[in-house]
C-alpha cells in the first residue's frame, strides 16, 4: 500500500502513535508532518512527508516506512509561523527550484514577508528573472516552487524514521482542499467505508496539480490521481483486500479538511470568505481527537457521512478568535446530494466496469443516509 506521509504523535502521558496521511500536493501534508503542536505537552515527530510504503507484519500490524532520504516541499506560504521546523531545516544543503532571489543571494518566496528580509533594501529578482517589488502584479516565486533538503537536518525527525521494520500505523487520514461542504474531520464507519472515503476524495486544483489555473473541484482518489500506474479499480480492490488479511489490526480511517471557509452568502459583497479553522499548529487539536478515537474513546457521534466529534470533544480552548464550530461541521443535505451525484458520475465515467462492488454499495448507503436528512 502507498500513502503519503507518516508522523509520530506523543501525548502528555508519553504514549506514542503513528498516523499516515494522504493529501494532494499543496494541501498541507509537509506542514502536518512537521507540525508544532499548540496543545501543551503534545509532541509530533516526522517519519516522512511525501511517500509511505505500508505492509502487514507477522503480528497483523500495518507498518509504514519512508523510502526517501529527504523532503520535497512547496515553499510559497512556508514561514516561521506556518512551519518553523521546515524553515530551520532548509538553512543549508538545500536545493530550491523556481524561487525568487535577493541581491544578497538569499531565496525568497511569498509568505516570507514577516521574516528577516528587508524588502525596502533588498533587490528581488523573480523566478522568471524580472525585478519584483511588493507592488508587482506577478508573484516573486512560482506557485509550485519547491525546496529539497536532507531529512536528517529536521530537528523533529523521528528516531525510527530509517527503521527497516517500519512504524505501526494506527490511523490513516485522507483529505483535500475544500472551501465548502466538507467538515473539519470525520471518521469512517469501518474499513470498507474508509476505502470509499479515500476513493471518493475530491479537492480544489492547486498550483501543483498541473491541470491548469482554473479553480475547480477535481476527483483525486487516495491523492493518487497523478500517480496511478495501473487500473485504479484494481488499486481500490487492493485496499479492500487489505481489510481481509487474517488477524489484521486495521487502522481507523479519517477525512480531514483544514480549508473550509465562511459561506459567501452570509458576507457583504465586498468581503472575502475567511478560513473557519486556523490550521497549522492548531491541527494538533484534531490529531488529539483522532488519537483518542484510536483508543475507542466515546467522543464521536454518527452523522450521514461518518463519525464526527461529540459536542465539546474537540479541544478549542484558547483559540482566538473564536471558532464557529456550527459552520465548521455543517453537513447540508443539498450539498451532499450534489456530492453524491458528483462521485457517482466520476465512478460511472472512469470505472464503469472496474469499480469494486463494495464501493458501489458504500455510495448507495451514503446516498440513502443523505436522503434521510431533514
Amino acid at each position: 500500500m502507498v500513502c503519503v506521509q507518516i508522523l509520530g504523535i506523543t501525548n502528555p502521558e508519553g504514549r506514542k502513535k503513528y498516523i499516515a496521511a494522504a493529501f494532494p500536493s499543496a494541501c498541507g501534508k509537509t506542514n502536518l508532518a512537521m507540525l508544532k503542536p499548540t496543545l501543551p505537552g503534545w509532541k509530533v515527530e516526522c517519519v516522512g512527508d511525501d511517500i509511505a510504503w505500508m505492509r502487514y507484519d507477522s503480528e497483523g500490524n500495518l507498518r509504514g516506512i519512508n523510502p526517501e532520504s529527504g523532503f520535497f516541499g512547496v515553499v510559497p506560504g512556508t514561514s516561521m509561523k506556518t512551519n518553523p521546523y521546515a524553515m530551520e531545516a532548509i538553512h543549508k544543503n538545500t536545493i530550491f527550484t523556481n524561487v525568487a532571489m535577493t541581491n544578497s543571494g538569499d531565496a525568497y518566496w511569498e509568505g516570507m514577508e514577516d521574516e528577516d528580509v528587508d524588502l525596502e533594501e533588498a533587490e528581488v529578482t523573480s523566478w522568471d528573472h524580472r525585478r519584483w517589488t511588493r507592488e508587482s502584479e506577478f508573484t516573486a516565486a512560482h506557485k509550485n516552487s519547491r525546496f529539497c533538503s536532507p531529512a536528517h537536518q529536521l530537528e523533529i525527525i523521528d528516531p525510527a524514521w530509517e527503521d527497516p521494520k517500519g512504524v505501526p500505523i494506527e490511523a490513516i487520514l485522507f483529505g483535500g482542499r475544500r472551501e465548502r461542504v466538507v467538515p473539519l474531520v470525520y471518521e469512517s464507519y469501518d474499513w470498507t467505508h474508509g476505502v470509499f472515503v479515500g476513493a471518493s476524495m475530491r479537492s480544489l486544483t492547486t498550483a501543483a496539480s498541473l491541470e491548469g489555473t482554473i479553480r475547480k473541484i477535481n476527483h483525486d482518489p487516495f491523492a493518487m490521481r497523478p500517480f496511478f500506474g495501473y487500473n485504479c479499480g484494481h488499486y481500490f480492490q487492493h485496499w479492500l483486500d487489505m481489510g481481509n488479511v487474517p488477524n489484521a489490526k486495521l487502522p481507523k480511517i479519517f477525512h480531514v479538511n483544514w480549508f473550509r471557509k465562511e459561506e459567501r452568502s452570509k458576507l457583504a459583497a465586498t468581503q472575502d470568505p475567511k478560513f473557519l479553522w486556523p490550521g497549522f499548529g492548531q491541527n494538533s487539536r484534531v490529531l488529539e481527537w483522532i488519537f483518542r478515537r484510536t483508543d475507542n474513546e466515546d467522543v464521536a457521534i454518527p452523522s450521514p457521512i461518518g463519525l464526527v466529534p461529540k459536542y465539546g470533544a474537540l479541544n478549542i480552548e484558547g483559540i482566538t478568535p473564536d471558532v464557529d464550530m456550527q459552520a465548521l461541521f455543517a453537513i447540508r443535505k443539498d450539498d451532499w446530494q450534489r456530492e453524491v451525484q458528483g462521485v457517482r458520475e466520476f465512478f460511472e465515467d472512469q470505472l464503469p466496469k472496474d469499480l469494486p462492488q463494495p464501493l458501489w454499495r458504500e455510495l448507495e448507503k451514503l446516498e440513502e443516509r443523505v436522503k434521510a436528512m431533514t
